[in-house]
């Protein structure tokens, strides 16, 4: 077994996985997800509506934006309708870059990541703090003078600190084109989306697991936006972004699209 993959302490892309109802994860992910449940109830939702939120903007910027380029940061483990299989389902010739620095996220996206005949799924080893370095090696598959949509899906929470994490967003933003997109979700505290929860499951995590994590307010999310345009309805939770059901329920994690101009 790879010498990296901690088996002891849960970790977030396995607690993940197994809220998705996966099977790529450990004694140990199940206990702390099963703790963290208890403290916060709404969790799997969460975890499901930001897998329904990928699909929906996905299919949005491959099939109605023109979008045949993405970067997707945090990749996580491997589920039912991952990244490339959304794009190539509506655009064949769609190439996909991964970005993970999780050994055993990479192990299974290597076995278990494929891509349409037309199109490319390439991963890379790397880490969010070092968007310079994802840049370098994702410009081997993807063309950074045509649009991309960077994805960062519950990933800039593991960024703590705010003005790293903007620093983070500017760079990978600045390197490509107009057209060029920023998916983003993010867990909050906020009372409006029925963050308060999640203050007592986060504490717990952080006490117990790995990576540490932090919540961001409206404010915070909405500014790594910042010159971009805010595609519709906004900055919402990310179940209600462009739900088909009018009944969508609300999860405590923002969502948003924005377009460079």
């Amino acid at each position: 077994m790879n010498d990296r993959i901690r088996t002891d302490i849960a970790h977030n892309a396995r607690v993940w996985n197994y809220w998705l109802g996966g099977k790529d994860n450990y004694p140990v992910d199940r206990e702390v997800g099963d703790q963290v449940t208890a403290f916060y109830p709404s969790i799997g939702e969460v975890a499901r509506a930001d897998r329904a939120f990928l699909g929906r903007a996905v299919t949005h910027l491959a099939a109605g934006a023109g979008v045949r380029q993405f970067l997707d940061i945090g990749t996580g483990l491997p589920t039912a309708d991952n990244t490339h299989e959304v794009a190539q389902r509506a655009a064949p010739d769609a190439r996909v870059v991964y970005v993970d620095n999780d050994p055993i996220v990479l192990t299974h996206a290597r076995a278990l990541l494929t891509s349409a005949p037309e199109g490319v799924t390439e991963y890379v080893d790397a880490d969010a703090h070092d968007p310079e370095r994802i840049l370098a090696e994702a410009g081997a598959t993807l063309d950074l003078s045509r649009p991309v949509a960077v994805m960062m899906l519950g990933i800039l929470n593991f960024v703590l600190d705010t003005d790293e994490a903007r620093r983070i967003v500017r760079t990978l933003m600045d390197a490509v084109p107009a057209g060029s997109h920023l998916v983003l979700t993010h867990p909050t505290l906020e009372p409006e989306l029925g963050g308060e929860g999640n203050e007592a499951a986060m504490a717990f995590w952080n006490e117990n697991a790995t990576p540490p994590i932090t919540a961001r307010g409206r404010a915070e999310f909405t500014s790594f936006l910042d010159g971009l345009d805010i595609l519709e309805p906004g900055v919402v939770s990310c179940a209600r972004w462009r739900s088909p059901s009018a009944e969508a329920y609300t999860v405590a994690q923002f969502g948003a699209v924005g377009r460079k101009p």
